[in-house]
């Protein structure tokens, strides 16, 4: 396997019109590794991923997908390469079997269709029309499509989208497995467990700029939370003095108490919170402990407007 990255973007510039949807923007996705572009609608996503599909070119910096340029070497570099569409692409008539079928005869050397609809779960609809399949299986079929051709780089825009948890997991297994195979994966999704579960590393990007990345773990840290709900409008200053030297609080939305400490959470920090709600009778409930997570960052990052 090459040790070039399967995708390497340096300060890539994409406008539209007076709109500059990619400002400067530069990542580096490695071989063999999941790596998920996240950020809120109008972040810069999609027009990302569609330069290095080569469907647009940049405006300005440079984009590398397996070493090539995907505008100038899109020839040589479709066969490599597998993209799955959140939705359309699939003409409606068509059954499933049928399509994935003749997929693979573009392909010097395809997985079997046949075990292709077993494992996404489609045997039994491989005579069905794409258009009387329900969203979760038109998901999976889009995603066997995207895999049928063994690509060295697949791109998945939103794969679990429309899935019940059943067939959401068994794609999870298979994703997990193609990293496993030396498959470079890049995965778009608005779902913060997925990312955090599968990727090796998260690139968060709003307006058009990468503003955090790394590995999950290096996202998140190690801080420790405990979260509360009582009645709003507790003084967060005096409960700030009653906590370890380190701790910060916040409420938010109303009634919502989030404490939130470097490390993991200690006896002392919660006796000091419940000892500070008795002492204003106060009674904390839906008290719980946990972990900084991704979308508690990616939040942090972006805010909580609605984008869009």
């Amino acid at each position: 396997m090459s040790n070039e990255p399967a995708v390497q973007i340096s300060g890539m510039v994409k406008r539209y019109g007076t709109l500059t949807a990619v400002d400067g923007l530069t990542l580096t996705a490695r071989r063999g590794e999941v790596t998920a572009i996240l950020g809120p609608n109008g972040a810069g996503k999609t027009t990302t991923i569609e330069v290095c599909e080569g469907y647009r070119s940049a405006d300005a910096g440079t984009v590398r997908v397996l070493g090539l340029d995907p505008a100038r070497d899109g020839g040589a570099l479709r066969p490599r390469v597998g993209v799955m569409l959140q939705s359309g692409g699939i003409p409606p008539s068509v059954p499933a079997g049928e399509y994935l079928t003749l997929l693979s005869r573009f392909h010097a050397s395809p997985l079997d269709p046949g075990w292709l609809l077993e494992t996404m779960g489609l045997a039994a609809s491989a005579r069905t029309p794409y258009k009387r399949l329900s969203g979760g299986q038109q998901q999976r079929l889009s995603l066997a499509a995207a895999l049928v051709g063994r690509p060295e780089l697949v791109f998945l825009d939103e794969p679990t989208a429309g899935m019940d948890p059943q067939a959401r997991h068994a794609t999870w297994d298979l994703i997990t497995s193609l990293r496993a195979d030396g498959v470079s994966v890049i995965l778009t999704t608005h779902f913060m467990e997925e990312a955090e579960r599968l990727s090796d590393r998260v690139v968060i990007i709003d307006a058009g700029r990468a503003v955090a990345d790394g590995s999950p773990a290096e996202l998140t840290g190690s801080a420790g939370q405990l979260r509360f709900r009582a009645e709003p409008g507790l003084d967060p200053d005096s409960r700030l003095t009653a906590l370890p030297a380190g701790s910060a609080a916040k409420e938010s939305p109303a009634g919502h108490y989030l404490i939130e400490v470097h490390g993991a959470v200690q006896p002392a920090l919660l006796a000091a919170v419940t000892a500070w709600c008795a002492e204003r009778g106060v009674l904390p409930s839906t008290l719980r402990i946990e972990s900084r997570t991704l979308e508690d960052v990616f939040l942090e990052l972006t805010g909580r407007e609605l984008r869009g």
